[in-house]
């Protein structure tokens, strides 16, 4: 009876051992490839459109004679290659520094097994020819064409070419991309220089404009201050004639109706002129005509007895 249990264990678990090695499971992200003594005997899932617009979906379990067989597994999801960067020589023969990247897909399996084998073969592959695309294009096309004008235009000619040669690997190249397309650094620097250069001299130009300005409009604010200055003693000139005119006039009919009164008022004003109250002196003789009223209120001359 025991011999018998330990029968029934040994083959259970051969069985399942069998089991374990004949059985895979390919996912729908997955396409596999049987192969017998390194024959190919199937593909499963393939990348295949139906005749409604879907994909082919094999994904399932399946099996395998152990040892004899063996599963290749590829991905059937879209993969991406990026590109080292690369200097370029462009048209007007401009340096640029060029990263790119490639978006692709597995979906013929048995040609990218005979081709290449695997992914990491396949991806080195696929890097040489992007990168000989993208020397070829850009090679023909102006350094505004790369950067401004054309470069989508660019990008699906790149596309277009690289697609041609992966076709032969068994890939489709649904995309390619230029991230950036920069001059070296070196170049950068110089023309960071050159711009820096540049906006200087404009600023210095726009100062001296600006220096010229301003003396132009000091020099009408100059011209119209001395215009106004001179129009302003023009007018207090003429009002100042016109007031000494006046004032004469005044002293004439005053000295008309009253001469001895009038004077009497001009002496009386020289002597406040010149008789100051800070130490004046004057060397004349007390007869003169300008002490005359010191001697006689009226003005006139005193005797010699008075």
């Amino acid at each position: 009876m025991r011999t018998f249990s330990a029968i029934v264990v040994i083959v259970l678990a051969l069985a399942a051992v069998g089991v374990y090695l004949s059985a895979f499971i390919v996912r729908q992200t997955e396409q596999a490839i049987v192969l017998q003594f390194g024959e190919v005997k199937n593909v499963i899932n393939e990348y295949q459109l139906t005749d409604k617009g879907g994909f082919v979906n094999d994904a399932g379990l399946y099996w395998k004679i152990p040892v004899v067989q063996e599963v290749l597994f590829y991905d059937k999801r879209i993969l991406d290659l990026d590109s080292a960067p690369l200097e370029v020589i462009v048209a007007d023969q401009k340096r640029l520094v060029v990263d790119a990247f490639v978006r692709y897909r597995i979906t013929n399996p048995l040609k990218f097994y005979q081709t290449v084998r695997d992914e990491r073969t396949a991806r080195q592959r696929l890097g040489n020819v992007l990168e000989a695309s993208v020397r070829s294009v850009l090679g023909a096309a102006t350094f505004e064409d790369v950067v401004r004008d054309t470069r989508e235009d660019l990008m699906h000619t790149i596309r277009d070419q690289v697609n041609k040669e992966a076709q032969t690997l068994g890939v489709s190249v649904v995309d390619v991309r230029i991230k950036r397309a920069d001059l070296p650094e070196a170049n950068s620097e110089a023309i960071y220089k050159r711009m820096q250069t540049e906006r200087q001299r404009e600023a210095t130009e726009i100062r001296s404009e600006g220096r010229a300005a301003a003396n132009r409009i000091e020099a009408t604010a100059d011209r119209q201050a001395t215009v106004i200055k001179a129009e302003a003693t023009k007018k207090s000139e003429l009002m100042r004639g016109e007031g000494d005119a006046e004032r004469n006039r005044i002293f004439n009919e005053a000295f008309g109706k009253d001469p001895e009164f009038f004077a009497f008022y001009r002496s009386m004003q020289a002597y406040e002129t010149g008789l100051a109250a800070d130490d004046t002196r004057l060397v004349i003789t007390p007869n003169t005509e300008f002490f005359r009223f010191f001697g006689n209120p009226t003005g006139q001359p005193t005797s010699p007895g008075q």
